[in-house]
């Protein structure tokens, strides 16, 4: 058999190729839409992609699979499982075969059989591989967002993101009713799941790659709970807010996501167009550092630095139903490379770019840049309880509960541009989260909608609690 993994860093996604040396067929399980990737590496081992499937509806990008069946001219498989409610509502226009429990995939020597595993979502499917050359019994299971290395699929996405009330407790049952399911199979199954360590699919994921069913029940705190009400409780706890995004990701993977076809480069823009783009209202990204951003920025726009999170962000901040505008260093960023990170959780509609000789032109033309300034721990301490001092804390809400600037307001980054009704007008206000990024990518938001005095805390409630200061709880 002839397996490949592939990992999408800023996703911390797994997807798989697996091959037939005979045949000389393959299947892709969990691509994501970058699916050239995939086309290249089976054209380097000989293969033809024939066969394309995934585990689950995504929350966290859009699915390739469609995408790649239609490039590769291969057969799409869909899962059937799960009550209709929450299953693929464009597998027929996309010829796809239905899979269920017990369903099998055969390529050449390969053989993939389903097993429904709900809980994560209620159409989930693991994938358990045989090599049927050497072996009648399976060597690994794709496990999708099931079964992690040392954690297991979130059970609350369809209430938390997607809004379907009292769906999380019966997922969740779900979940400990899959694992209890799955526990009896061989030790020595090898575990390959779809997400590792910076996933927001789990609460603590490892950064191992890979795993086998016998660590994991001994080493996997899900498999070490064995009462259901006490594994509901502690699989629900803790779990971190959903992106924003997760919403619009459930709704076009269900729906069917649209075949993208080449990604093309956009067009460079004149600093005229993308002055007529703010005035319209239209999202500009800035996505330089936040350092030089908060150094003299073009008015208006929103900083999302290029990096790790850049797609997470870019996700939570920016909206699905109009175009979006670029500002990226030519010495420091691909701007195809932030193009594809868009596509990858549907921001398809990248208009053109600038690059950052806009932001001097901008100065020499139309007038001064934007600047955001920073507060000291010592400044801010000084000045709190004075009136018309707000100090904002773009945290999670679990974060903020466990520990906040007394007097402090609390509005995650993600929820920012919703909740602009809650951010008092007319004083300053001081942004921070745990150690910065965060902050400065609210305080840039705040900047483009409007907010005049606003001052960046950029060391955070870590530098606060480290420095002994007062800390309120609840």
């Amino acid at each position: 058999m002839i397996f490949s993994r592939f990992f999408d860093a800023k996703l911390a996604q797994f997807s798989y190729l697996l091959g037939c040396p005979v045949s000389r067929e393959a299947i892709v399980v969990d691509p994501n839409r970058r699916v050239d990737r995939y086309l290249q590496a089976a054209l380097q081992d000989g293969l033809r992609i024939a066969h394309v499937t995934e585990t689950h509806i995504h929350a966290d990008f859009v699915s390739g699979a469609r995408e790649l069946a239609h490039r590769a001219g291969a057969r799409l498989y869909l899962s059937g499982a799960g009550e209709a409610e929450w299953g693929y509502r464009y597998s027929d226009a996309a010829g796809a075969t239905l899979l269920n429990d017990g369903s099998s995939i055969t390529v050449g020597t390969v053989l993939l059989q389903a097993r429904h595993v709900p809980g994560h979502t209620p159409e989930h499917l693991a994938f358990l591989v045989t090599d049927t050359a050497k072996a009648g019994e399976p060597m690994g299971a794709l496990t999708g967002d099931f079964i992690f290395v040392g954690d297991v699929g979130r059970p609350d996405l369809l209430e938390r993101a997607v809004q379907a009330e009292g769906t999380m407790e019966r997922s969740a049952r779900q979940l400990f009713r899959s694992l209890q399911d799955f526990r009896p199979l061989p030790d020595y199954l090898q575990i390959w799941p779809g997400h590792g360590a910076g996933s927001a699919c789990g609460k603590a994921l490892s950064a191992v790659p890979q795993s086998t069913l016998g660590y994991e029940k001994r080493f996997n705190w899900a498999f070490g709970v064995t009462d259901q009400e006490e594994f509901v409780r502690a699989v629900l706890d803790g779990q971190p807010e959903p992106p924003r995004y997760f919403a619009a990701m459930k709704r076009i993977n269900q729906s069917g996501p649209r075949l993208l076809g080449d990604v093309r480069r956009p067009a460079r823009l004149a600093i005229s167009t993308l002055a007529d783009a703010l005035a319209q209202g239209l999202p500009a990204v800035d996505t330089r550092d936040a350092a030089r951003f908060r150094e003299g920025a073009i008015p208006g726009t929103i900083n999302i630095p290029a990096g790790r999170t850049f797609t997470t962000w870019a996700g939570s901040l920016l909206p699905y139903d109009r175009n979006l505008y670029l500002l990226a260093d030519d010495d420091r960023t691909d701007i195809m490379e932030l193009v594809r990170d868009l596509a990858g959780i549907g921001l398809d509609g990248v208009a053109g770019y600038l690059g950052t000789d806009a932001i001097e032109s901008w100065r020499n033309t139309r007038g001064e840049l934007q600047r955001i300034p920073s507060i000291t721990l010592a400044q801010l301490r000084s000045r709190i309880g004075h009136d018309g001092l707000v100090v904002l804390d773009v945290r999670d809400v679990s974060e903020w509960k466990a520990g906040h600037i007394p007097g402090s307001r609390n509005i995650p980054v993600g929820s920012l541009d919703q909740r602009l009704d809650d951010v008092p007008h007319g004083g300053t206000l001081v942004v921070h989260c745990q150690t910065g990024s965060r902050a400065a990518m609210a305080a840039s938001l705040l900047r483009a909608r409007g907010f005049r005095d606003v001052q960046l805390f950029s060391s955070g409630f870590a530098e606060w609690r480290a420095a002994a200061q007062p800390v309120e709880t609840g």
